[in-house]
């Protein structure tokens, strides 16, 4: 803070020297942190083969593994649909390189192109090389076809390692949160087909991720087909390690939940504590931890919908205080997935807008 003042004391030094014509050799050097125009890319997320309607977004972390195709910075996006507009029907993850192009539609560029469609909001990365991503497909865009989906590991060259698949565990993957610990992780995954929140304790290492306990540490959240969304269910997950907290953005309850002790929980809990209901919320989808602390989710528009408040982020303490939101797009349906870094390097903040397939990544303020 000192230094600030100190800078807004030179420039009344300097404006007041050039009130008396003195300033003419003493201009002050312009820096990127007066900038006024922030830090800012926006890129397609549509690859050659037509994919659109990008739904997961996940920030490549610090210390992953080097070596592959996708490094620190970067920025993943899955594919919900194809090229018809389909839903379920998508199969690529496209990434964006954190000092590279921007991709005009149709040239993002493919990071993984999967057997399995779908591809949803479950989409997240271990520090030690490897992408996880779910899916929930259909054969025709429809829930009538929806089938279980499952959760795929591939590694950091964008190369299938493992599928998992769980009637009872990984039930509609529809969006996961990762407590990355390097050599083993808790993943939390929210299954929107029934309504339930899984943990997946795994160990990592270099030949690949070993699955070794499934919990499920949360049910009862309200899910079911939706003519605009294809299904409603439990979706966004948010981990707060110091408490080991698992804040869940339930679509169909149009609320947020916490569940307690995540990491240890043995048994399931009916949905967690109430943390945020109201009337700013409009069917809350993903969800992270902004670097300040408070948590966003992404408004799908398909509870409470308000034709003046269209495809919002809402920004809400963790005690359930609205702070603020606002458009990621003029129409509705366009805010999904998005993703935060809480360290201090480069791009901390990226959002997918649904309605033009279209990836923003720009850097915020660290604290308030």
């Amino acid at each position: 803070m000192i230094t600030k003042y100190i800078a807004a004391d030179l420039r009344k030094v300097f404006a007041l020297a050039a009130g008396f014509g003195l300033a003419s050799g003493l201009a002050l050097p312009a820096h990127a942190d007066d900038a006024f125009i922030p830090k800012a890319i926006n890129s397609s997320t549509i690859p050659a083969n037509g994919d659109v309607n990008p739904y997961g977004v996940a920030f490549v972390p610090d210390g992953f593994a080097g070596g592959g195709s996708i490094a620190r910075g970067d920025v993943l996006v899955s594919n919900f649909n194809n090229g018809a507009n389909l839903q379920g029907t998508g199969t690529t993850i496209v990434s964006l390189a954190s000092r590279g192009p921007i991709a005009p539609p149709g040239s993002a560029i493919t990071f993984y192109s999967s057997e399995l469609t779908g591809l949803s909001t479950a989409l997240g990365i271990l520090r030690g090389g490897f992408v996880l991503v779910g899916n929930v497909p259909t054969t025709d865009g429809t829930y009538g076809t929806i089938g279980q989906g499952a959760l795929q590991v591939i590694d950091r060259y964008g190369k299938l390692v493992q599928v998992w698949t769980d009637p009872v565990f990984l039930d509609g993957p529809w969006d996961l949160a990762i407590d990355d610990h390097g050599s083993n992780a808790h993943v939390y995954v929210s299954n929107v087909l029934n309504g339930t929140v899984s943990r997946l304790d795994v160990a990592v290492n270099s030949n690949g991720v070993t699955l070794q306990h499934k919990t499920k540490i949360a049910t009862g959240y309200k899910h079911r087909p939706n003519d605009a969304a294809l299904v409603l269910g439990p979706t966004g997950l948010a981990y707060d390690v110091g408490t080991d907290t698992l804040y869940v953005a339930s679509t169909a309850d149009n609320a947020i939940y916490s569940v307690s002790e995540a990491g240890h929980r043995s048994y399931a809990v009916v949905k967690g504590d109430l943390v945020f209901s109201d009337p700013h919320l409009r069917g809350p989808l993903a969800l992270r931890f902004a670097p300040n602390g408070n948590l966003l989710t992404a408004n799908g528009d398909a509870v409470n919908i308000d034709a003046l408040h269209p495809s919002e982020i809402v920004e809400f303490t963790r005690w359930g205080q609205f702070i603020g939101e606002y458009n990621v797009d003029a129409s509705e349906g366009g805010a999904f997935g998005i993703d935060t870094r809480t360290d201090d390097y480069g791009f901390n903040y990226a959002v997918i807008d649904d309605v033009t397939s279209n990836l923003l990544v720009t850097r915020l303020p660290q604290h308030w």
